[in-house]
């Protein structure tokens, strides 16, 4: 069964695209919001995402604890944030090869802005059946995507509920 590489979802949240780009584009904070993720070390000091930053992600599900090297590939204040996980380990990201890319776009509608999350899989490499055994495993039964497309819901929906509930989220 072929794989599916790639996986979105948007939400609209009152606020201005910049207001939840500043939010999103902080690694420090995604764990504030998604399922898996508790944070970030950003290895290039703190202030505004910039093309080439690099950050530790640190990870969570159920039991198992896993840390992630990512590069900001995008970083258009208030249009696109993207990054690259490119290494992987259990303390250290030691295990390198492309693995996933993430990317928000932040586009201005009537009542706020339209989010759109995706996650896109770049282990292209791997055959399809190792890819999805690998991914049943990992998931407990589902493929990435199939995982992912329910962790970025969760994550826009957390989104959501913390930049209206914020004070001046407009």
């Amino acid at each position: 069964m072929p794989r599916t590489l790639a996986v979105s979802d948007s939400i609209v949240i009152q606020a201005a695209p910049s207001v939840i780009y500043d939010q999103v584009s902080d690694p420090t904070l995604m764990g504030q919001w998604s399922p898996e993720n508790l944070g970030a070390t950003v290895h290039h000091g703190s202030g505004n995402a910039f093309v080439g930053m690099q950050f530790v992600g640190h990870n969570k599900r159920g039991p198992f604890r896993w840390t992630t090297r990512c590069t900001v590939v995008a970083a258009d204040r208030g249009e696109r944030f993207a990054f690259r996980v490119h290494a992987i380990g259990r303390r250290r990201p030691l295990l390198r090869g492309r693995i996933a890319t993430w990317e928000y776009r932040f586009e201005a509608v009537d009542g706020g802005t339209r989010v759109t999350e995706t996650w896109r899989d770049d282990r292209r490499t791997w055959p399809d059946a190792f890819a999805n055994a690998f991914d049943k495993l990992a998931t407990k039964g589902h493929t990435f995507a199939e995982f992912q497309r329910g962790n970025i819901r969760r994550t826009l929906d957390r989104l959501k509920k913390a930049v209206e509930s914020a004070p001046a989220a407009s």
